[in-house]
């Protein structure tokens, strides 16, 4: 998966769609979709913009970053190593992602720190967790 194909997937998902659906309402074929959400390395830019439009997005530049859709599929729910942009590293579990409703895309992780996962698994707590930008990311791993 890659940065395109992780968002497309997220997006549909949020918004209940299946591959069809999208596929119908984007004005693609349902090859094309799910080609996209395979990561597929050729796709033809005008119909890639079809797809994102219906999410309020189209493709362009942007700087090399964690993907945050890849944190999503990949790490959530799950023990990892998080090293922040100020080279403090925290380990815990990922259990939520915070949307920024406004630009229609993650913004931060709602953690749990491994000194509080007991506690938060016995009664979950927000008071237990924290907001971790997702910009202040730099890497994360598994533990």
């Amino acid at each position: 998966m890659n940065r395109l194909s992780s968002f497309t997937k997220y997006q549909r998902k949020k918004l209940q769609l299946t591959q069809e659906e999208l596929a119908t309402k984007a004005g693609v074929g349902i090859r094309f979709i799910r080609e996209l959400e395979q990561g597929k390395e050729t796709m033809q830019l005008d119909k890639v913009n079809q797809v994102l439009a219906l999410f309020g997005f189209s493709l362009s530049p942007d700087n090399q970053k964690i993907d945050a859709y890849d944190i999503f599929w990949n790490y959530f729910n799950k023990a990892v190593k998080i090293t922040l942009t100020n080279r403090v590293i925290k380990y815990g579990i990922i259990i939520k992602e915070i949307t920024d409703k406004k630009e229609n895309k993650i913004s931060a992780w709602q953690f749990v720190p491994n000194n509080n996962a007991i506690k938060y698994q016995q009664k979950p707590d927000n008071n237990l967790t924290e907001i971790i930008l997702h910009n202040d990311i730099q890497t994360i791993e598994e533990q």
